[in-house]
Order: C-alpha cells, then structure tokens, then sequence
C-alpha cells in the first residue's frame, strides 16, 4: 500500500495544467501532497486489518462502507469527485455504477492476502461498495490481481499475460506512445492498462513512477496505481519511502 502512496503523492503534484512529458522530474517538491488515492487506499487497508478472517460478506461490506465514509469525514479537502462526496456523507450509501478510476486506485492493499480467491473476493467487494459497475469493479480486480502475481514471484511477461487474458486489456501500447497519444480520463478503462504498460517498462520502483507520470493525465492515480504493483515486484527505496512518511 506505501507503494501505492507514494505513488500518489509524487504524482500530485504535476495532474492536470502541471502534466509533465517527460521522465526527469523532481520526485518531491514543497507542495507534494496526498490526495483522496492515499486516504481511500489506508481506509481499505484498515477495513481489511478488521475483517481479513471474515466470511460473512455483509460484514465485509459493511466495514468497508464504514472504514471509508470515517477516513473520507475525517480528510474531507482530499480531492473527492462529486458523487463520492456525497456517499461520503450519505447515512444510508449505495453504490452509484461508477467505472471511475476510484476503485482502482485504493484497492492495493487487497493484493497483500495471499490467497486468490481472497485478493479477488476483497478488491471486488471494495469496489462494489460504490463503483459496481463492471469496469469499475473489472479495474479493481485487474490491479490486485497483478499485485498478487508480483507477490508470487510472476515475472513481467507471464503477468502481463495473464492481466491480458483474464481482463482483456489491451497492453501493447509503450510508455513511448502514450505520452504523444495519451489524455486526461479518470475511467478504469483509461486508467488501469496505462498504469500496468508504465510497470512492465520499468526497470526498479522509482523509474515506474516516472514512467508513470511523464504519460501525463490523472498523475496521481496513475502513479499510485503503478506504484502499488511496482512495490509488489521491486520493493521500495528506503529513502523514497523515508520522504513520503514525512
């Protein structure tokens, strides 16, 4: 999940009129921040601390909604979309078919379980808690899945394979033509291949972040999407991950 934190808090800081092109940024400047990607994704790691031995669904669920409405009350100046600030604030939230890259960004955590079934059984329940429809939730599974298979020890090609085949992106973009081609879009279909493309053309965790944001776009879920499968594969730069907990 720090991966995936780091991820957003470099990103942060070159999202929108700020898109950098380019792979030579600086990583952390003055206002580097976290955004909603940080707070959501500790609100489901948290959910999950409480309820990974649970096999009731409903208390799952409930957990979630729970965990997420007190971390979002609690940073309500984090970047929210609109719909999201409202079920944030909702007594009685319900999902509200979002495909937005929401579900995306915050499910790392999900991908640290161990077991299959319950990495995919997690991001999907994550998701559906506001995002159900079958983007939102595909993009959820697609990167705890990749997560998984990193944790497993999966090189780059079979993970990319198997991504391709369950899920169905497209991957054979480069990082390369994304960045004469690519936009602005806060989709999971928009969102999750290019961040998966910005991993597989890495070379350690750091130069998956630039990758990442030189793409341009929503950088900082971009970023924290690349940087949760990124920390799966390489691990973390102690002094990378020493700046961001300041």
């Amino acid at each position: 999940m720090i991966g995936a934190i780091i991820g957003d808090i470099i990103g942060s800081t070159y999202e929108f009129i700020d898109n950098v092109k380019d792979k030579n940024f600086e990583l952390f400047i003055p206002y580097s921040m976290t955004t909603d990607d940080s707070i959501m994704s500790l609100a489901i790691g948290q959910a999950l601390v409480n309820t990974y031995k649970e096999k009731d669904i409903i208390k799952i669920q409930n957990e979630l909604i729970k965990q997420m409405q007190k971390f979002g009350r609690k940073y309500p100046y984090s970047g929210y979309g609109l719909k999201f600030k409202e079920w944030l604030k909702a007594e009685n939230p319900r999902p509200y078919n979002s495909f937005g890259n929401g579900s995306a960004m915050r499910v790392s955590p999900c991908g640290w379980l161990g077991s299959m079934d319950q990495v995919l059984s997690f991001a999907r329940e994550s998701a559906e808690c506001t995002h159900n429809h079958p983007e939102g939730v595909k993009g959820a599974e697609c990167v705890a899945y990749a997560i998984a298979l990193a944790l497993e020890g999966k090189n780059k090609e079979q993970i990319k394979e198997k991504v391709c085949w369950l899920y169905g992106y497209d991957l054979s973009m480069t990082c390369q033509e994304l960045r004469r081609t690519y936009r602005f879009d806060e989709t999971c279909q928009g969102t999750v291949p290019q961040a998966i493309i910005c991993f597989l053309e890495s070379h350690d965790f750091e130069s998956a972040l630039r990758l990442a944001v030189s793409i341009g776009g929503d950088s900082d879920t971009l970023a924290a999407i690349t940087g949760g499968i990124a920390e799966a594969y390489y691990g973390i730069p102690k002094e990378i991950e020493q700046k961001a907990l300041t």
